[in-house]
């Protein structure tokens, strides 16, 4: 595993854009295109056409490394019926046509493996997000009933989950570990683990959420015990010579790293983050919130609060600087030099870019330009280059 020592630039070039080794698995540069749902595929959790441009564009646009949205290990843990699938074998051949085609443009393709405990059963987000009813059931898409550490809703109004049996959780524990077998075997180079914004491992792992009085809850090693538990099972399937990353919510939405309030704390995720390394993960994707509504960014956009750039950034340092676990930054990170800063200041290994590639699929080609390591568009594919170089030399009038 890497030393989280602070990135040193190799003859000026950009840091952004330099290569990060783990395990056998060299990364060209520091860009992850984050899991991004699009609640697109059929009940069957098939990827599709659909699927296949959304993220074939992301390495065309020179992203180092590709990777999907949550791929769900078990039925029961979807989000809603749209949600891409990995728990059977007949969703492998699908996503093997999308990772071949993200080889050979040179990106590296990598998988989130997924479930989403207390916060399925639920519409797509344009349809508004509520627990499944009538009309969905009308069209085919009748509700369950969700899973979750406690019978503890995420949110008032959506379906009342209920407990997993000490049977269930151990069953789960496998579903992870085949969800791995499957990505490799559908051709994915880096496997991340979904353990933040209130989904299943979360709601393990937060006091706010577990009320558990078995093993699987009250302190802090028991409300650890099935993360660090699927991540052994997921290393006894996913190849030694490939990364293991855990995408953590660090905080549940405190913004002060020294909190100590009721909740899931930064010191908390620097002691799941060196017990995680400790089973072979070797990076933590570091995200923040989810818990509850009240901590979610659809409750920000209704209170029409603002995001500060970069605003993730402080627990991705806090984690790499205090454990030695190389971490990836997320959550508006804007552009090039933004990102540039983050890697120089030795905040973050990676540097993970969601919604920002949305609006701008090429955001790693233009990050490239705008920190002016290429001026003559050879980064660029050479069918779009080409013209691109051309049009600079002949010049354009105002």
């Amino acid at each position: 595993m890497n030393v989280a020592a602070k990135p040193s630039r190799a003859g000026g070039s950009s840091l952004l854009f330099s290569p990060f080794r783990l395990r056998d698995v060299t990364l060209p540069n520091r860009i992850v295109i984050a899991p991004m749902q699009m609640y697109k595929a059929g009940p069957d959790g098939k990827a599709t056409d659909w699927h296949f441009q959304h993220l074939a564009k992301y390495a065309v646009g020179g992203a180092g490394t590709v990777m999907t949205e949550g791929l769900i290990i078990d039925p029961i843990g979807r989000n809603t019926y749209g949600d891409l699938g990995l728990w059977d074998d007949a969703q492998i051949a699908p996503l093997r046509r999308i990772t071949e085609f993200l080889r050979a443009q040179g990106s590296v393709p990598a998988a989130q493996i997924h479930h989403a405990g207390p916060k399925s059963s639920r519409q797509r987000p344009w349809e508004g997000l509520g627990s499944l009813g009538d009309a969905e059931a009308a069209r085919g898409e009748r509700p369950w009933t969700p899973v979750s550490s406690t019978e503890a809703k995420s949110v008032s109004h959506w379906r009342a989950p209920r407990a997993l049996s000490i049977d269930e959780i151990a069953a789960l524990i496998d579903a992870y570990g085949q969800g791995a077998r499957r990505a490799d075997e559908a051709g994915f180079d880096v496997l991340d683990v979904h353990a933040a914004h209130g989904y299943l491992i979360h709601s393990f792992l937060s006091p706010v959420a577990n009320k558990r009085e078995d093993g699987y809850g009250g302190d802090l090693a028991g409300r650890m015990r099935l993360a660090l538990e699927i991540a052994e099972s997921i290393r006894r399937h996913w190849p030694k010579g490939k990364p293991l990353f855990f995408r953590l919510s660090c905080v549940d939405w405190r913004k002060d790293l020294d909190t100590r309030e009721d909740g899931w704390t930064i010191e908390d995720s620097c002691v799941l983050a060196r017990e995680l390394a400790a089973r072979g993960v070797d990076l933590i994707d570091c995200s923040s919130g989810g818990i509850r509504a009240e901590n979610s960014m659809m409750d920000y956009a209704k209170q029409r609060k603002k995001l500060q750039r970069g605003h993730q950034v402080p627990y991705a340092a806090h984690i790499r600087r205090e454990t030695g676990v190389p971490t990836m930054a997320v959550g508006v990170i804007l552009d090039g030099p933004q990102a540039e800063a983050i890697l120089a200041e030795g905040h973050a290994d990676l540097i993970a870019i969601a919604r920002e590639a949305l609006y701008d699929p090429h955001w790693a080609l233009h990050a490239a330009r705008a920190l002016g390591i290429d001026s003559d568009w050879q980064k660029w594919p050479p069918s779009y280059g080409w013209w691109l170089e051309l049009r600079d030399r002949i010049g354009i009038e105002d």
